[in-house]
């Protein structure tokens, strides 16, 4: 799908008013085609890629960052020629929002026996404002390097942060609480501390309940079904001294796994480490 992605982007300035879309055909020996959207009128991303594979699209797998269309426009509908091409499977990164679209593509795919997975990363940038709808809603949500201020100033040392890295981040095996559609595994952050300043990690955190708080667990990962410490799902993997505990907090980037896990149609979140920044001071969200 990253390949997928990095093809949409080199025609991002030429398919308007079209998505601009990448699209990937793996065949069964590995063989790799690539396609990305012509300028109106043009063949979309799918028969690009298609074309290319030729025979060896059959039985084959077929990234898309766009859901296929089922209708007919300039062009026929991209469906028939993926069901015509024999492709297998179906990795979609959205569901189209256009009206004429708006899952009738997936559901042609799903109805002739063609396995199709949607809601998966689709695109990376650092502009969401072409993305932007009105019926979008918004939410902040804390983070703790609001309260790693906190533990900065009670004397706690932070490697990733003397070193310009990123926290160490871990998708568990602990469920949310389902709120309607959305569902998933808890995701944590996790710092090195010395055992004798454990006492100030915890309330120094947990003086910032809106960001995070107090640690979740600290001490064995293997509670929270992390198998591997020193091989975090994302972020880089933190150094440990004689004496360190891993302490573990909720973390940030539990929405990117709730999403993977509900694919909604579409969902616009942020980067693990690329946080919104507010001009509250972290002083004002202190509980005590």
């Amino acid at each position: 799908m990253r390949l997928a992605m990095a093809n949409a982007t080199t025609v991002r300035l030429s398919t308007r008013p079209n998505p601009w879309v990448g699209s990937v055909v793996v065949a069964v020996n590995g063989d790799v085609f690539q396609g990305a959207t012509s300028e109106p009128g043009g063949p979309h991303a799918e028969i690009h890629a298609l074309r290319l594979a030729d025979s060896a699209a059959r039985g084959a797998t077929l990234y898309v960052t766009l859901e296929p269309c089922a209708h007919t426009g300039r062009t026929p509908p991209c469906v028939d020629a993926i069901i015509e091409a024999g492709v297998q499977r179906v990795v979609v990164g959205i569901e189209d929002p256009d009206a004429l679209v708006a899952g009738r593509g997936i559901a042609r795919l799903h109805d002739v026996g063609i396995e199709v997975t949607s809601g998966v990363l689709a695109d990376e940038v650092t502009d969401v404002t072409p993305y932007w709808r009105d019926d979008l809603v918004a939410f902040l949500l804390g983070c703790s390097f609001t309260f790693e201020w906190a533990l900065l100033e009670a004397g706690i040392k932070l490697w990733h942060v003397d070193n310009g890295k990123n926290v160490a981040m871990w998708k568990t095996s602990i469920d949310t609480r389902r709120a309607g559609v959305f569902h998933g595994p808890m995701v944590v952050s996790m710092r090195p501390i010395p055992s004798a300043q454990l006492s100030k990690a915890v309330t120094a955190s947990a003086r910032f309940p809106n960001a995070h708080g107090a640690p979740v667990h600290i001490g064995d990962p293997a509670h929270l079904g992390i198998k591997d410490i020193a091989k975090p799902d994302w972020g880089d993997a933190q150094p440990f001294k004689p004496g360190d505990v891993p302490v573990f907090w909720a973390c940030g980037v539990t929405p990117q796994a709730v999403a993977l896990a509900s694919k909604p149609p579409f969902m616009i979140t942020h980067s693990p480490g690329h946080m919104f920044i507010t001009d509250l001071p972290n002083s004002a969200l202190a509980a005590f």
